[in-house]
């Protein structure tokens, strides 16, 4: 396969970094951080292929997902009980996904994901006490059922699209399940490195990955997760929910103007 980031740029390269290092950030948080990421690699390497976009972002997001998910995991102590099985089936869940997504149109996705930001945010917005202190609906086996068809369900889109997995995740965590903000995104870390291991098992053996501006990506978000994720601990839930609103915001904003053709 052709190689698209023959001889980039060292300004391509400090941009691309810096958008890596501000997505781990963000995702680490709360979510989302391909938005930032993304579009990043769109604008650096607008000769790359979907497949190799997508291969690269998922390469460099697994060290920034990983890193914060250490990192919540010392200072948060989420259950893993719950956390891990949602995981495994979430690795499924992207393995099928990015499957599915090597054969359909991405741009399909892109008014289903926005109508499901609306009703997210909207949700969020008028429930001004969701996600301040976990208050379970479900225990036991029925918990763990429900947090294993979350990550299922999520892992698919994940592999077949992508942007947004972690926020919907952890509005998943919170708004069905009852659990804080902080805590949701702790284990919604977890899943989320399961999610991007499950994509890159079918991108890697196609040769997809831009493995140079991948490494460099990586970097930033591995220093983005670990500020990220302690940034979060240190200012709890609440702090949490003010950026998950303002990152699906800036997302409704990016796709609806992605729709109207304003935004590649």
């Amino acid at each position: 396969m052709p190689d698209a980031t023959v001889d980039p740029t060292l300004l391509t390269v400090a941009f691309i970094a810096a958008a890596a290092l501000v997505a781990g950030w963000v995702d680490a948080v709360v979510g989302g951080g391909g938005l930032v990421q993304l579009p990043a690699l769109l604008l650096g390497f607008p000769t790359a292929s979907p497949a190799q976009i997508l291969a690269t972002n998922k390469f460099s997001s697994i060290f920034g997902t990983t890193t914060s998910a250490i990192t919540y995991y010392r200072r948060v102590h989420p259950d893993l009980r719950t956390a891990l099985p949602m995981a495994g089936v979430a690795f499924l869940g992207s393995v099928l996904g990015a499957l599915i997504g090597l054969h359909i149109p991405k741009a399909a996705f892109n008014p289903i994901v926005l109508v499901c930001l609306v009703v997210v945010g909207a949700y969020t917005l008028l429930k001004p006490d969701l996600g301040r202190e976990t208050a379970l609906r479900w225990s036991g086996r029925k918990h763990q059922v429900a947090a294993m068809l979350i990550g299922f369900v999520i892992g698919v889109y994940d592999g077949a699209l992508g942007p947004g997995t972690g926020s919907f995740l952890v509005f998943a965590l919170v708004g069905l399940m009852g659990y804080a903000f902080l805590e949701a995104s702790a284990k919604a870390k977890i899943a989320n490195v399961a999610t991007n291991l499950g994509a890159l098992v079918v991108f890697a053996p196609g040769g997809y990955i831009m493995v140079k501006v991948g490494l460099v990506m990586a970097v930033g978000n591995l220093l983005g997760g670990y500020l990220g994720a302690r940034t979060a601990v240190r200012f709890g839930s609440g702090f949490v929910r003010v950026v998950f609103i303002v990152v699906v915001s800036a997302f409704i904003v990016r796709i609806s103007l992605q729709l109207l053709g304003v935004w590649p």
